[in-house]
């Protein structure tokens, strides 16, 4: 079964574009290096919570939007040697490439596939 990494983050909503073309760079590398497909959804449907919600979760301020992300990847050992080979790309230097949000309120994981249709 795949393996997924799943990501949450608020992102302002004026740098949509912004984020997009990022994101869009990004999903090349995680490709190029095993990923099987990578999706990148922009908040739509995102209703606030009290308890717990997707925006209460990354402290979404009135001017973000919540994104929800994921990368599928064929199992963990993929994963694993694709996300070391990712972190080496100059994708990922923050001061030539600095992502368009706060990644101090980036939530993410990794996931093993327990039932998949």
């Amino acid at each position: 079964m795949s393996y997924i990494d799943g990501f949450l983050c608020a992102v302002p909503t004026n740098k949509r574009e912004e984020y997009q073309a990022h994101a869009s760079k990004a999903a090349k590398v995680f490709k190029k290096f095993g990923a099987e497909r990578v999706v990148e959804a922009w908040g739509d449907d995102v209703p606030d919570g009290t308890l717990t919600s997707f925006p209460l979760a990354v402290k979404c301020k009135p001017d973000e939007t919540v994104v929800f992300s994921w990368i599928t990847w064929p199992s963990k050992e993929v994963r694993d040697a694709g996300m070391a080979e990712v972190f080496k790309d100059p994708i990922c230097d923050q001061e030539a490439n600095p992502m368009p949000f706060d990644g101090k309120r980036l939530i993410y994981g990794g996931f093993r596939t327990i039932v998949e249709c």
